[in-house]
């Protein structure tokens, strides 16, 4: 089974998506319940979502939305 997790549990409070897959609480917890077209039409969601939970969690660091940090 297909899944966004990557162990980086950690749940932003202004967007209510986990900073780590960017699903909500609801969606983490019905998981193994939803249908393959369920998880997919979800997964589609969650680089938009990803983008805009970085920038919830962290808004005095901009850069780090756009990828790694460059050495000075």
């Amino acid at each position: 089974m297909q899944t966004p997790c990557v162990h980086v549990c950690s749940m932003v409070s202004g967007s209510g998506f986990c900073a780590g897959c960017g699903r909500t609480l609801e969606e983490i917890g019905g998981w193994m319940g939803y249908s393959d077209a369920e998880r997919r039409r979800i997964m589609a969601l969650l680089p938009a979502r990803l983008s805009g939970a970085v920038m919830a969690s962290n808004p005095t660091k901009p850069e780090l939305a756009g990828g790694p940090e460059r050495p000075l």
